[in-house]
C-alpha cells in the first residue's frame, strides 16, 4: 500500500476544499462550513480561518461599505499656508491628505507628508504651491467591489482613492489599509458584535455601536432626534463634539448619552460605547 491509498482526514479535507474552489460562487457557505471543520480538526488555525473568510467577504463588499465618509475626511485647502495645515497634519498624523479647491467637490490632488518634508519651508519667502507638489488623485465609484479595488491598488501602487457618488460629488475616501483590515479583522471582535449589527445592547445597560451607524438609524433605535443635516453617521456627530479625532478611551456627552471611544485609528472613529443617563432639569 502506498501513500496515495491512505485516506487521511487531512487528505480528505484538502480534496473537498479543492473541489469547492472549482465550483460556482453559490458554494460559499459550504466552503465556510469546510473551513470551520478544518479548524475543529486542527488542520488550520482559527486566525487563518478568519482571514480566509475575510477574503471571501471582501469579494462581496463594495467601497461604500467601508469608505471614510466625507464628514470625517481630513483635507487641506489648496490656498492654505504652512501655518494653516501643519497643525492639522501634526494632530491627525496621516501620511496622505486630499487637497481641495474652493469647491469642496474639487479634489485637485493628494499631498503626501513625505513629499512635503522634502521642501525646506523656512528657506523661502515664496508662497507654497500645494498643487505643484500634490500627486494625481484616483477616483472610484461607491459601487466598486473591494477585491477589484485592492487589485487596482496593487497594480498602480496607490494607497488612497477618492470615492464619488452617482452625481460626481465627493462621498468619501478609501485606503488600502481599510481594505486589508476587512481581511485581517478589526478590534470590534473584542466586543462581540456581529458584522451585520450596528447597535448591540449589553446586560450592564450599555450599548456597543459602530461609528458608521447612520444617524437616522440611531434615532430610530433610541427614539432620539439628532440632526443628520451636517453629518450622516454617528461617528461624524460625536467627532464634532470632540472637536478633534479622539483616541481610544476618550469620552463625550451628547444630550443624555455618554459616548466612550472603544476603537479609533488615525483617520476615524470606529467603535463607540454608549450609556444613557437622565437629563438634568434646568431651573
Amino acid at each position: 500500500m502506498n501513500d496515495n491509498d491512505i485516506d487521511t482526514p487531512q487528505r480528505s479535507w484538502l480534496e473537498r476544499i479543492s473541489q469547492a474552489f472549482s465550483r460556482d460562487p453559490q458554494d460559499g457557505e459550504q466552503l465556510r462550513n469546510m473551513l470551520r471543520e478544518a479548524v475543529d480538526n486542527k488542520i488550520i488555525s482559527s486566525d487563518a480561518q478568519s482571514m480566509i473568510e475575510g477574503v471571501l467577504q471582501v469579494s462581496q463588499m463594495q467601497v461604500r461599505d467601508i469608505m471614510i465618509p466625507r464628514s470625517q475626511m481630513v483635507v487641506i485647502q489648496e490656498d492654505d499656508n504652512p501655518d494653516d495645515f501643519l497643525p492639522i497634519m501634526r494632530e491627525s498624523q496621516h501620511s496622505r491628505y486630499p487637497v481641495i479647491g474652493d469647491n469642496p467637490d474639487e479634489v485637485i490632488g493628494i499631498l503626501l507628508a513625505k513629499d512635503l518634508l522634502m521642501k525646506n519651508l523656512s528657506s523661502t519667502t515664496e508662497p507654497l504651491n500645494l498643487q505643484s507638489i500634490s500627486r494625481q488623485a484616483t477616483f472610484v465609484p461607491e459601487s466598486k467591489r473591494l477585491d477589484v479595488l485592492l487589485k487596482e491598488f496593487r497594480n498602480t501602487h496607490n494607497h488612497m482613492a477618492i470615492v464619488v457618488d452617482e452625481y460626481g460629488g465627493i462621498a468619501g475616501l478609501v485606503t488600502i489599509e481599510d481594505v486589508l483590515e476587512q481581511i485581517v479583522g478589526e478590534i470590534e471582535d473584542e466586543y462581540d458584535i456581529d458584522a451585520e449589527d450596528l447597535i448591540k445592547s449589553h446586560a450592564d445597560g450599555s450599548y456597543i455601536i459602530k461609528a458608521h451607524t447612520p444617524i437616522e438609524e440611531f434615532n430610530e433605535f433610541f427614539k432620539t432626534k439628532f440632526s443628520d443635516e451636517d453629518f450622516d453617521t454617528l461617528g461624524g456627530l460625536v467627532m464634532q463634539k470632540f472637536g478633534h479625532l479622539p483616541k481610544r478611551g476618550e469620552s463625550a456627552t451628547l444630550e443624555n448619552f455618554d459616548f466612550n471611544v472603544l476603537h479609533a485609528d488615525n483617520r476615524r472613529i470606529r467603535l463607540l460605547q454608549a450609556r444613557i443617563h437622565e437629563l438634568k432639569e434646568t431651573s
